[in-house]
């Protein structure tokens, strides 16, 4: 056996080469997150897998068609050009009738998933020190002041549920280092859902989210609604209670069961069998406790996709409110900005319709010097407008401590 290191994998099409290793040797997911490279490329990780993409074959287009069989009709075009497994990855935004950003990328590389590889619990740099400027947007008050007319409006009957955001901007001398910064999301969280994809010219979408939208994987599907949270605490006393609080809150179990009845309504004219646990049960990410339950299923027709799933419960209460008609209205005419591929959908389906679809949440949008992040909250008849504007504060705390910028004014 020769002495050294194997040689490495060829560089895909733009991008570094890869540690020639098994996909299922120690540092196989590792060797793709430190392989991703801003501009055209794309990472995904989840607790099933990690993917990292190089280049754009094609494109999905845009129009009216419904998006999951624009999809279908690209991947099979790939297919018919001779394609062994093509698949789209990419983001969609929170209003599907604006264009998405998927494409079929050029070169497509798998590991299992970050939580499965050792090397993930070495540590990533710490942020380099940076004078962030920090505007919110809405002001805290403001968004303060828009729950508090969201609550007097559901008091008066007009709906039961809507889901307010605002958003930080972030500005620094310097671009920020986005392959850094998604190190810093990936070890933080390896057991959730990292992703860093293009959304536009000169824009790359970064994130972390908690919450599965869908996924299809040969005959089972499976949805992970997210609704009712609580800002985590230091302290691990305190942070029990606050879990075991929440676990009892009224207010966020009736929040948690409208989601989940809508997202149960949406799957079952796709599914066979529909398994919908009876009450919650809890997840945590490094800042939040969340109300969290696991619907299961067996498609009904082997056809349907993971993409037309994903589409079929977008937007959720969880993102939007209910009903979602009014509750996107009240949206327009209290949310002062456009959430773009905030509360949208992320993720990549193939030719055989499996695929996993994540909600974009915990999130940022970065062009140029500029970062801008998202953050939103579900406010109910029982909301409280200082706690909805702290809630949104602790999910900030993802990427204001992944930039360094934790303890800035928010």
């Amino acid at each position: 056996m020769p002495d050294g290191p194997p040689p490495a994998r060829p560089a895909a099409p733009g991008g570094p080469p890869l540690p020639a290793r098994p996909d299922t040797a120690v540092g196989a997911a590792t060797s793709l997150l430190d392989a991703y490279a801003a501009g055209d490329t794309r990472f995904f990780a989840s607790p099933t897998r990690t993917l990292l993409a190089y280049g754009t074959r094609t494109e999905v287009p845009h129009g009216t068609t419904p998006l999951h069989r624009r999809v279908t009709e690209t991947l099979d075009a790939r297919l018919l050009a001779g394609d062994a497994a093509p698949l789209v990855v990419g983001a969609v935004p929170f209003d599907t009738t604006a264009p998405a950003a998927l494409v079929v990328p050029r070169t497509v590389h798998h590991a299992p998933p970050l939580a499965h590889d050792p090397l993930i619990a070495l540590p990533a740099a710490p942020p380099a020190t940076t004078d962030w400027d920090v505007r919110p947007h809405p002001e805290p008050d403001a968004y303060a002041a828009a729950v508090a007319e969201a609550v007097r409006r559901m008091r008066a009957g007009e709906f039961a549920k809507v889901v307010l955001a605002r958003t930080l901007r972030l500005r620094a001398a310097h671009a920020p280092d986005l392959p850094a910064l998604l190190q810093r999301l990936a070890r933080r969280d390896p057991g959730g859902h990292t992703f860093a994809v293009p959304t536009g010219p000169g824009r790359t979408l970064l994130g972390a989210s908690p919450e599965l939208l869908a996924s299809r994987h040969g005959g089972r599907i499976v949805a992970n609604p997210l609704a009712g949270s609580t800002p985590r605490s230091a302290d691990v006393a305190e942070d029990v209670r606050r879990a075991a609080a929440l676990l009892h809150s009224e207010k966020d179990l009736h929040e948690h069961a409208v989601v989940v009845d809508a997202v149960r309504a949406a799957l079952a004219p796709f599914c066979r069998t529909l398994h919908v646990p009876d009450r919650p049960t809890l997840v945590r990410t490094a800042t939040m406790w969340h109300l969290s339950t696991t619907v299961t299923g067996e498609p009904a027709d082997p056809a349907v996709s993971a993409l037309e799933l994903a589409c079929a419960l977008h937007p959720t209460p969880a993102v939007c409110g209910t009903p979602t008609a009014t509750a996107r209205r009240v949206i327009d005419e209290l949310e002062p900005f456009d959430r773009g591929p905030y509360a949208g959908m992320v993720g990549w389906s193939d030719a055989s319709g499996d695929g996993e679809w994540v909600v974009t949440l915990r999130c940022a949008e970065a062009e140029g010097s500029t970062l801008r992040l998202f953050a939103g909250a579900g406010v109910v008849a029982e909301s409280s407008p200082e706690a909805e504007t702290a809630e949104t504060g602790a999910k900030f705390r993802t990427f204001l401590q992944a930039v360094g910028a934790a303890g800035v004014e928010r």
